[in-house]
């Protein structure tokens, strides 16, 4: 019984010998993805501004760059392609604050739409190539959230990034389903990050809390388990869709 279990959980979950890329891994949620999907086995490149880590995994590998850079992102994964080819992407990086829909500046506005719209558009064109060619069905994951389904007060730009990210997600996963490739995403409900933190005080936190139905904050691992899923063998009959972890906040009525 312990080898059937063990074979079987081997068989679906196992990334041994895939390569893949997570986007803003340095920290937070990309990192936890990250390293979730190394213990299982991959090569895992976090392309991220500051190119470190809170974590060191010998499965990891860390390139400082830009993601708004096409010209040099290109070449980043061109090199990775053509050297080990590619398997997964995990499109992760992202940014906010909060700002009154009134006062934002049209500078911040093209910002955040650049880093977390357009770079996920611009790396799935980019890994298209490799991923078509993997032998273990090539994997997109976007990381959406509950922004694109809710709306919140005072991240109305970051609303409109995460809803844009839903409407790549299926339009990419119904163009290049014939291609080899499956494309899903994931809604992180509250998970504490660098990123959330700078955008909650008490009386907001307070809120957060009390619209979940599990009344507590997630962790980064939980969102890296529901990305292995979908990137492993037991994630092949999947795409086009939406995962909401977040505690039950989606379906908290009242």
């Amino acid at each position: 019984m312990r080898n059937t279990t063990a074979n079987t959980l081997e068989r679906l979950f196992s990334l041994e010998r895939r390569v893949g890329i997570v986007t803003g891994a340095s920290s937070g949620i990309g990192e936890g993805i990250a390293q979730v999907l190394a213990n299982a086995g991959a090569k895992v490149y976090d392309l991220s501004r500051r190119g470190k880590g809170d974590i060191e995994h010998t499965n990891i590998v860390r390139i400082p760059v830009d993601i708004t850079d096409n010209e040099r992102v290109k070449k980043i994964v061109d090199e990775i392609g053509e050297k080990e080819g590619l398997d997964f992407l995990i499109n992760n990086a992202g940014i906010t604050k909060r700002w009154r829909a009134g006062d934002v500046s049209k500078e911040y506005w093209d910002k955040i739409h650049n880093l977390n719209l357009d770079a996920v558009f611009h790396m799935s064109q980019f890994s298209y190539p490799y991923l078509k060619k993997s032998s273990y069905i090539g994997r997109i994951v976007n990381i959406s959230s509950m922004a694109a389904h809710l709306g919140f007060e005072e991240v109305v730009p970051y609303c409109s990034t995460k809803a844009g990210v839903l409407g790549i997600t299926r339009g990419l996963a119904v163009e290049w389903v014939n291609d080899n490739i499956l494309v899903n995403s994931v809604a992180p409900g509250w998970i504490p990050s660098q990123m959330s933190i700078g955008v909650m005080d008490d009386n907001r936190k307070e809120k957060i809390l009390s619209r979940m139905a599990l009344h507590k904050f997630g962790e980064p691992e939980d969102i890296g388990t529901m990305v292995l899923y979908l990137v492993s063998n037991a994630g092949k009959y999947i795409t086009g869709q939406d995962f909401a972890v977040d505690g039950g906040a989606l379906c908290y009525g009242y």
